[in-house]
C-alpha cells in the first residue's frame, strides 16, 4: 500500500516536471512578427509625425479631446479621425 503511494507520487512529480520543462523550453520562431504593442507603438509614431506637420489642427483636436473627456486608445484614435478630416 505504502509502495504504491510512494509510486504514484512520484509518476505525477515526474509528468509535472515534464509539462513545465516542455513549456519553458519553447522558442519564438526566428524572423516572427513583432508583438502587437510594437506595431501599435509605430503606429502612434507615425501618426504624430504626420499630425506634427498640422500643429493648429492638432490643437483644435486636442481641445476636443479634452472637452469629451476621451482617454487611452479612444483618445488616440479620436485625434487621427479628427485629423483625418481636415
Amino acid at each position: 500500500m505504502f509502495r504504491t503511494r510512494v509510486c504514484l507520487v512520484a509518476a505525477l512529480f515526474v509528468a509535472g516536471t515534464l509539462c513545465t520543462a516542455s513549456a519553458q523550453t519553447t522558442t519564438p520562431a526566428p524572423g516572427a512578427k513583432p508583438s502587437r504593442v510594437k506595431l501599435t507603438i509605430e503606429r502612434l509614431k507615425e501618426m504624430r509625425a504626420k499630425w506634427a506637420l498640422n500643429k493648429p489642427r492638432l490643437k483644435v483636436c486636442r481641445a476636443e479631446v479634452r472637452r469629451k473627456g476621451l482617454e487611452g486608445d479612444d483618445r488616440w484614435f479620436y485625434i487621427e479621425d479628427c485629423m483625418d478630416k481636415s
